[in-house]
């Protein structure tokens, strides 16, 4: 046996029992990770660089794609935004309050969740129609939300709100009580109470929150191609320009799309976690 043969079983052996000293449930754990998330992101970038920058830089550049971008990630940062205001004061309500019905308004903060997204789609492009319960209020006056922009940030709305109150909620109901409490009696008024000793807690969950629903809002499908228009250059967002392409067989076209889709939320969604982090580090 050569001197090089000793060396690669002897490394072998020492890979082996490295190995063996790894916990079982971290084997599994990252194996998990593995197959369902670092594959196939690994795959999609791969086919996507297959293409070479010429193409990759015409198709992701395109004039329809940039405004597919520009509905998807402002609206959808714009639902986030609400939803971050709109969505704490419902957690403040269910967590501060009692009143008639609570228990069946915390149950259906959850109900998008379950409601498959298509459902959710019709409901609202039949609400919001010309001849809907609401849409027929707001037609006399030129206002228009099925089928068009308006519908989109409604459907975002719907769909990202759970993941605000959700995570906002735990957080408030372990606040001590007793903190607010003395603040009022050193004659702080329940504006500065709220903004000086429960807001700082709180910002942190709300960030989470907001990254949360502003993720899920991105990839929405179901519910935005029955409630849009998908009209290029008004209302169509990146991921009902995926399926289209994929419609038409352009498959190199709907994964560079893709690739791009998913870079711009993985950096948003880390500078959102830098901000968290700031948050927590200097108790805004």
């Amino acid at each position: 046996m050569t001197a090089s043969s000793t060396s690669a079983i002897s490394q072998g052996q020492r890979f082996w029992g490295f190995f063996k000293r790894i916990p079982w449930l971290w084997i599994i754990t990252a194996g998990y990770l593995f197959f369902m998330l670092a594959l196939p992101t690994a795959a999609l970038f791969l086919k996507a660089a297959s293409e070479g920058p010429v193409k990759f830089w015409q198709v992701a550049t395109s004039p329809i794609a940039l405004s597919a971008y520009e509905v998807t990630f402002v609206t959808a940062f714009g639902a986030a935004l609400i939803n971050g205001l709109f969505g704490t004061l419902i957690a403040w309500v269910l967590t501060r309050y009692t009143f008639p019905l609570k228990r069946v308004i915390d149950a259906a903060v959850d109900l998008p969740f379950a409601l498959p997204t298509s459902v959710a789609g019709l409901t609202l492009a039949t609400v919001y129609s010309d001849n809907g319960w609401i849409g027929s209020l707001l037609a006399p006056l030129g206002i228009k939300i099925a089928f068009t922009r308006s519908g989109i940030a409604i459907a975002m709305l719907l769909i990202s709100l759970p993941f605000v109150v959700r995570t906002v909620q735990p957080v408030l109901a372990e606040l001590e009580k007793e903190i607010e409490e003395a603040a009022w009696s050193l004659g702080a008024s329940q504006f500065q109470t709220f903004w000086r000793v429960v807001l700082p807690p709180l910002m942190p969950a709300i960030l989470t929150g907001v990254a949360l629903g502003f993720a899920r809002a991105v990839g929405e499908y179901g519910s935005v191609v029955i409630i849009a228009s998908n009209t290029p250059f008004q209302d169509l967002i990146a991921p009902v320009l995926i399926f289209q392409r994929l419609e038409q067989y352009d498959y190199s076209g709907a994964t560079i799309i893709g690739a791009v889709l998913l870079t711009i939320s993985l950096i948003l969604l880390f500078l959102i976690n830098l901000l968290q982090a700031w948050g927590r580090r200097y108790d805004i």
